[in-house]
């Protein structure tokens, strides 16, 4: 049996988990709209353009001259997820024709409300952003305020890539 003074610390340490779980539930996180959130501005790239992992010798031997000829033209679909956990998803579809975007949709299926925002806005915005755009290298930055949304978005399209190459 125990004693009055071992319920009492018992109840005290009880009472305090409580307290520390109470904070528990939908997660209030947001990516940060800073200097140190999305693009900075700045590139890997030298004075003259060129990204200091540029291998000329590589783009010689690929053997492809012109890089639309690299995708082939049709429509792809690919998933990309973030957040602490993955819980967060977003579905793109993007129609390639002559190595360009020809036109992008983003389905969002957001685990929080805050969540939702950013998959709404950004879906809004991502169709001006790259439509008309080479696939080949094509990557975006924070697009309306919703930074992990974009590295989803450029995870599906690394897979887009590798799906129409395969086709070609």
């Amino acid at each position: 049996m125990k004693t009055s003074k071992q319920l009492m610390a018992l109840t005290a340490l009880s009472a305090a988990g409580l307290m520390m779980l109470s904070g528990c539930g939908e997660p209030s996180a947001r990516p940060m709209d800073d200097e140190f959130a999305g693009d900075s501005g700045e590139t890997m790239s030298d004075s003259d353009g060129k990204s200091c992992c540029d291998d000329k010798e590589s783009d010689a031997d690929d053997g492809v001259a012109d890089p639309a000829a690299a995708y082939a033209d049709g429509d792809y679909a690919a998933i990309g997820q973030y957040g602490p956990v993955g819980e967060d998803t977003i579905d793109v579809y993007i129609g390639v024709r002559d190595g360009l975007v020809h036109d992008v949709r983003v389905v969002g299926h957001p685990f929080t409300s805050i969540s939702r925002g950013h998959q709404e806005a950004f879906a809004k915005e991502v169709p001006g952003v790259v439509t008309g755009k080479p696939i080949k290298d094509l990557k975006v930055d924070k697009i309306a305020g919703a930074s992990w949304t974009s590295e989803a978005f450029n995870a599906a399209l690394d897979e887009v890539r590798r799906q129409a190459a395969q086709q070609h």
